[in-house]
C-alpha cells in the first residue's frame, strides 16, 4: 500500500470570494453524512496559512496580497519536500489553487533530477502573471509560477516594483530554475481562458481535452492520451480543480464555468490516472461551501476523493 499522507492546506487568500479555507471541512462533514471513515484512516498534516493577510488590507492591485501567497507557498513547499523525501504519497485537500505551486516546487525540490509531468483538470488554464492578469487573483498563477513565466509579450498591467520583486521570490521558490517545463502540462475541461493564456498555450503546445472530447472517447482513452503525452517524465502530479465540473454542480466553488465534467466523468477519470505508478501526489480544490446549499458541492467533491483515493490503493 501506498504510504498516504492527507495534507491539509486552508489558504484562500489568492481566490477572489472568501470561504474556500473552510473546504476541507466541508468535505470531513460530507464523509460523515455518508457514513465514510476515510478521515480516521490517514493521518493528516494541516500546513500553515496566511489568512490574516486578508484583514490588512491588499497592496498588490495585480497580485493581490502576494506577500502572504509568498509565505504559503513556502510552508507548503518545505511540507511537501520532506514528504516525498520520505517516500510518502501526499493527498493534497487544498482551499484556494495558487498552493499548488508550492506542491509542485515540493515534489521538485525533493528529486530535482526527475522530470515532473502536470495534470491539470480545471476548467481555467492558471497561466496568468501580474503582467497578464485581469483579476489580480493569485489562483489563477500557479502555473506561471512554477514555469518561471512573466509573459511580457501580452503585457496589460503595470504592477508595482514590491508585487514583481514578491513575484521573483515566488519563482525562486526551492532553486532559481523552472521545476516544470509548460510542454508537459496536460489540460482536461479547460474552457474558460484569456488571450495571454492561449498565447501560452499556443507556444508550448499544451493540449487541451475539452469536455466534449471526453464525453466522445471515454474517460479511459482520454486517461491514456493524456498519460502518453507526459510519457518521457519521470513524475506525474495530478489537481483536480472542482470548477471542471459542471456549473449545474459546482455552484460552490468560487468560479463555476458551464460544460463541464459530470461528477460520473471526474470519478472515473481520476480514478483511471492515478492508476498510473509514475504519480506521486493528488490533490483537490476550491471547495467553497459559503457559496452552496446543503454542501453539495462538498459531497460531490468527496466522492471522488474517496474513489480516486481507493483506485490508488487497490493498485498499488
Amino acid at each position: 500500500m501506498r504510504d498516504i499522507k492527507l495534507v491539509e492546506v486552508r489558504s484562500e487568500i489568492a481566490a477572489g470570494t472568501r470561504g474556500a479555507s473552510l473546504g476541507i471541512d466541508a468535505l470531513k462533514i460530507a464523509s460523515l453524512d455518508k457514513k465514510s471513515d476515510f478521515f480516521t484512516q490517514f493521518e493528516p498534516i494541516n500546513i500553515p496559512d496566511a489568512n490574516n493577510y486578508l484583514w490588512k488590507g491588499n497592496k498588490f492591485p495585480h497580485a493581490k496580497y502576494i506577500d502572504g501567497v509568498y509565505q504559503v507557498l513556502k510552508n507548503v513547499y518545505s511540507t511537501i519536500e520532506s514528504l516525498r523525501l520520505e517516500k510518502k504519497f501526499p493527498i493534497v485537500l487544498a482551499g484556494d489553487h495558487s498552493t499548488a505551486a508550492g506542491t509542485i516546487m515540493g515534489i521538485k525540490a525533493a528529486h530535482p533530477e526527475k522530470s515532473l509531468g502536470v495534470i491539470w483538470i480545471d476548467a481555467h488554464a492558471d497561466l496568468h502573471t501580474p503582467l497578464t492578469t485581469p483579476s489580480g487573483n493569485m489562483h489563477g498563477m500557479p502555473l506561471a509560477m512554477v514555469s518561471q513565466l512573466d509573459n511580457a509579450d501580452c503585457q496589460i498591467n503595470q504592477p508595482t516594483e514590491e508585487t514583481l520583486l514578491f513575484w521573483e521570490k515566488i519563482k525562486k521558490i526551492g532553486g532559481d530554475f523552472p521545476k516544470i517545463n509548460p510542454k508537459d502540462i496536460v489540460f482536461i475541461s479547460v474552457r474558460d481562458t484569456e488571450k495571454p493564456e492561449q498565447f501560452l498555450m499556443e507556444k508550448f503546445g499544451i493540449r487541451n481535452f475539452t469536455t466534449e472530447e471526453v464525453r466522445k472517447q471515454g474517460v479511459k482513452r482520454i486517461a491514456e492520451q493524456a498519460l502518453e503525452i507526459l510519457k518521457s517524465c519521470d513524475q506525474i502530479y495530478i489537481s483536480f480543480d472542482v470548477d471542471s465540473l459542471d456549473s449545474s454542480i459546482s455552484v460552490g466553488t468560487g468560479t463555476p464555468v458551464p460544460n463541464g465534467l459530470t461528477v460520473q466523468e471526474a470519478i472515473e477519470l481520476n480514478a483511471e490516472l492515478i492508476k498510473d505508478k509514475r504519480v506521486c501526489c493528488w490533490e483537490i480544490v476550491e471547495v467553497n461551501p459559503t457559496l452552496d446549499s446543503e454542501n453539495t458541492m462538498a459531497e460531490a467533491a468527496f466522492e471522488v476523493l474517496e474513489v480516486t483515493t481507493k483506485s490508488l490503493v487497490d493498485n498499488f
